[in-house]
């Protein structure tokens, strides 16, 4: 895939052998990975680059899989190795010191905003890789400021599409083409500043790389990027035979395509075999006429940013994580859209959902396996609510914002420890937001307040974390915001094993003496001024496992910090407390056994037997048993031979399969206020209870006029136990 380089690729031949060297190489071209980081942001005068790392930076092998890649947005890995492989394919001729540029989502972006740049590294004549660049843009022009265009009906009125076009040629910028481009956009000194990082960054890569050759051989530094990517893999293929054979189904949903609010599913089917994973998104929902629609590239994004952290630990991030991935979807669905399909706000939309999706299939794996059971978590900040600012400031000049506030949503909650506060999604490992200070510095934005939000965490016997909240208006006399979300009316951070989901967006405008109004996900364009209040509360991290099984003095912690209510202690987590709930209450242990057990029998609608001490559900599990849920366990029946999946009280649930729902008790769910008051009217919530104890099992938030599905379907002879002789289901495709 080379031709299309009027240069030869560095030969392997003669590479150092000497470990100690193999491993200086290594660090070094993590560290100019850290270097082009650091050389972009000091250019960059976007608070999006320098505040909130909504950036990517990676070092590339000459066929376009990355190497190294820094730690800011999981989404950005794949698509400049897409523009990479997309000028190797179409015959472009390269050469020393060319700087490519592209941003369309049908080549390799996410959406037209994030820009992107390539550099190919030709060290002495041959080619020894590729540097790599994208960052978001707040404005690439369209019908709309921000290039976010809930009107948009197809994607030339969402901004200018760059294909793959030399920036610089031979070391010399191409003025005419970077005039072009930034006059498309409303804010081009923004723009222009952020390209020119863009070369600083890929130049900073070229230089150091450069060196790196010049000192211990090209084909050294070469064969170290190759092993990086083959150790990774090998890594990540360990890991995956550790884990259980079988299928899983998860589901998740958008509302709105920015003109009627439809509902959009996008569905994965996770068929994980040995060491390799198969995501079939053929379930999802056809292409919408809307923006929220994502390219391919985008759901490659979507899966790469969900498998990368949740599989990744210990492993350094490279290609290598995501040799084992296969994905499957036919053109023309809402996560594959085809062109002229709007795709403006893909990243925050289909895209987001995707990673949704993929994150909760991983973490049942990881539930279902011993040594890595205490990893499993919840989905983490199931959206991300836009809010973009434009006008003009005091003296006159056009100004954009971006607020990148909302990646302070709620972490969800893992198995052994609660979700952390406005941690944010999984897809940003180190996210960051600005100062208030500085958003208002830069813009003529002013802030009320910035704080969490009591109560949008998930509740169970792990809590997720905790959303922000903000409320903000202006400081000129008039400007013109851009809102729009989904998971409005969707909690799209769902729990697992019996955890509820955590509270769903809220989006409120206070006009200038009026009472304040829900927005809904899709308000779109609307003027504000200072005597305005727009308030936006994020999504909460899922939580794990019954809220009546937390530590009542766990509940008791949360409120005296402000986490908790005392009513949601009450109607949520059962706890009753004595006194009237401030910093001086404790917990009124009789009252709190019997508001559990009176929520436990409302469940089943009898009286329900009684509880094992969660504590001693969760601390041990027995050595022939494999834990699916807080409490779900699959355990092999001596007398019949066949893998049963129990309850810690002994109710046989299944027998032959994991397809536990069967023997549980069903139920119709009421979400907490944060949660359920705005959910969608074509959803559905199903509780599962223990039949015996009324224990909640699982959450499933479904389409209404479907089935709730089995999300697990284990392989259960590949479980160890291959001579288990059994006449129950095998793993399939549990839809």
């Amino acid at each position: 895939m080379t031709a299309a380089i009027d240069v030869a690729p560095v030969s392997l031949d003669g590479a150092a052998t000497d470990p100690v060297i193999r491993q200086v190489v290594r660090s070094r071209l993590v560290a100019i990975t850290d270097q082009m980081r650091l050389a972009l942001q000091s250019v960059s005068g976007s608070p999006t680059v320098t505040e909130a790392s909504d950036f990517f930076t990676g070092i590339y092998l000459p066929d376009g899989s990355f190497v190294t890649m820094g730690h800011q947005v999981t989404f950005e890995a794949p698509p400049v190795g897409s523009l990479i492989r997309h000028l190797l394919s179409n015959g472009t001729k390269l050469k020393d010191g060319d700087r490519i540029i592209g941003n369309d989502p049908f080549i390799g972006a996410l959406h037209q905003n994030d820009v992107q740049m390539c550099a190919p590294l030709i060290v002495d004549g041959e080619l020894l890789g590729w540097a790599g660049v994208m960052a978001h843009e707040t404005d690439i022009g369209g019908m709309d400021f921000a290039s976010w265009s809930p009107k948009a009906t197809e994607v030339w009125q969402e901004g200018l599409r760059i294909p793959a076009v030399k920036l610089v040629d031979g070391g010399e910028l191409r003025e005419d083409v970077l005039e072009m481009i930034l006059t498309a956009s409303r804010l081009p000194a923004e723009v222009g500043l952020d390209i020119r990082a863009f070369i600083a960054t890929l130049n900073v890569a070229a230089e150091r790389l450069t060196e790196l050759s010049h000192r211990y051989g090209k084909s050294t530094v070469l064969s170290v990027m190759h092993t990086m990517v083959d150790d990774a893999e090998a890594l990540v293929r360990a890991r995956l035979r550790e884990l259980p054979d079988g299928v899983v189904h998860t589901r998740d949903f958008l509302e709105h395509d920015g003109k009627q609010n439809l509902l959009f599913v996008i569905d994965c089917v996770l068929t994980k075999r040995g060491d390799s994973l198969h995501f079939d998104f053929s379930g999802s929902s056809p292409q919408a006429n809307g923006f929220v629609n994502s390219s391919r590239a985008g759901l490659a994004g979507g899966v790469a940013g969900a498998v990368i952290p949740t599989l990744g630990f210990g492993i350094p991030w490279n290609e290598g994580l995501l040799r084992p991935v296969e994905i499957s979807a036919p053109d023309g669905l809402v996560c594959t859209a085809v062109p002229p399909a709007p795709v403006g706000s893909a990243t925050v939309e289909a895209v987001w959902t995707v990673s949704n999706v993929v994150s909760a299939a991983l973490n049942r794996l990881l539930l279902a396996s011993p040594k890595y059971a205490h990893r499993a978590q919840a989905v983490s900040s199931g959206t991300m609510a836009t809010f973009n600012l434009s006008g003009r400031d005091r003296h006159g000049k056009v100004f954009g914002l971006h607020l990148m506030d909302p990646l302070a949503g709620g972490f969800g909650a893992f198995a052994d420890h609660d979700g952390q506060n406005a941690a944010g999604p999984i897809n940003a490992p180190c996210p960051s937001i600005a100062d208030v200070e500085v958003n208002e510095q830069k813009t003529p934005l002013f802030y009320h307040y910035r704080r969490l939000a009591p109560g949008t965490g998930g509740a169970g016997r792990r809590r997720g974390g905790l959303a922000a909240e903000v409320g903000i208006t202006v400081s000129v006399p008039q400007a013109e915001a851009l809102v729009m979300t989904h998971g409005a009316e969707v909690p799209n951070s769902v729990g697992l094993g019996g955890g509820l989901p955590g509270a769903v967006v809220s989006q409120r405008f206070r006009a200038a003496g009026e009472r304040p109004r829900d927005l809904g996900p899709k308000p779109g364009s609307f003027p504000i001024t200072p005597a305005d209040l727009f308030e936006v509360t994020w999504q909460g991290g899922g939580g794990i496992g019954d809220p009546l099984d937390r530590d009542p003095a766990d509940v008791l912690e949360d409120i005296h910090y402000g986490l908790v209510t005392p009513e949601e202690a009450r109607e949520t987590y059962g706890v009753v407390l004595s006194g009237d709930g401030g910093n001086g209450a404790s917990v009124d242990a009789s009252a709190t056994i019997a508001a559990r057990r009176e929520q436990r029998a409302a469940r089943l609608g009898v009286e329900p037997a009684a509880v094992t001490d969660p504590s001693a559900v969760t601390e041990a599990v027995p050595d022939d048993a494999v834990r699916l849920g807080d409490r779900l366990l699959l355990v092999r029946d001596e007398a019949t031979g066949q893998f049963q999946v129990r309850t810690p009280e002994g109710v046989v649930l299944s027998s032959g399969s994991t397809r536990w729902r069967e023997g549980a008790h069903r139920f119709a769910l009421s979400l907490p206020p944060s949660v359920g008051a705005t959910l969608h009217a074509d959803l559905a919530v199903t509780g599962w209870a223990c039949p015996r104890t009324g224990a909640l099992l699982a959450v499933d938030v479904h389409l209404s006029d479907q089935e709730p599905f089995h999300d697990l379907d284990l392989d259960l002879a590949a479980l160890g136990l291959a001579s288990l002789a059994h006449t129950g289901t095998t793993a399939g495709d549990p839809r």
